[in-house]
């Protein structure tokens, strides 16, 4: 089967910019990374992250690059087929390029069908505005943001001090 993707670059400007693709779904995250880094002119190879969303945009389970966590329970872009996660045309991903510059982009999945006979995937299938030359700020809050503001009081009130000792 043939995914159709469009992939958002997440901005706070009033024009789109976007990307339409079409890919296997046999393909794995790996050759998605790279044909979302071809579609926007990315050259670098910079480490980059794929989430698992919801229709909240809200941040999930994650498929990394490489796995540079000493636990070995993340999912890998080159060991994991796009089919294995997502599966409808409601599901949702988030994808950001270069963790220096926080390029973020939302990807919906638009379409599944058959495959054309002849045709080579993946391919770019529309573009639509232009990337900037700098990737756009970020404001980074907390879903769990307290009353409390200061920083000293809520440190010295944590009996928990067990995180630090392993």
């Amino acid at each position: 089967m043939i995914y159709k993707f469009r992939v958002i670059l997440d901005h706070n400007k009033n024009v789109d910019i976007f990307r339409d693709i079409e890919i296997k779904d046999e393909a794995t995250f790996e050759n998605f990374h790279e044909t979302i880094k071809k579609s926007f002119g990315f050259n670098r190879n910079e480490m980059a992250s794929f989430y698992i969303s919801n229709q909240e945009w809200e941040q999930g389970e994650e498929v990394a690059l490489i796995d540079v966590s000493q636990l070995n329970n993340v999912m890998i872009m080159n060991q994991t087929k796009l089919k294995t996660l997502l599966n409808k045309t409601t599901d949702k991903l988030i994808y950001v390029y270069d963790f220096l510059n926080y390029w973020t982009f939302l990807i919906e999945l638009k379409e599944i069908y058959s495959e054309k006979k002849g045709s080579v995937y993946p391919k770019i299938i529309f573009e639509f505005g232009q990337i900037p030359k700098n990737a756009p700020k970020k404001n980074f809050e907390s879903d769990n943001i307290e009353n409390s503001n200061n920083f000293e009081e809520d440190f010295e009130n944590n009996q928990d001090d067990s995180w630090y000792l392993n």
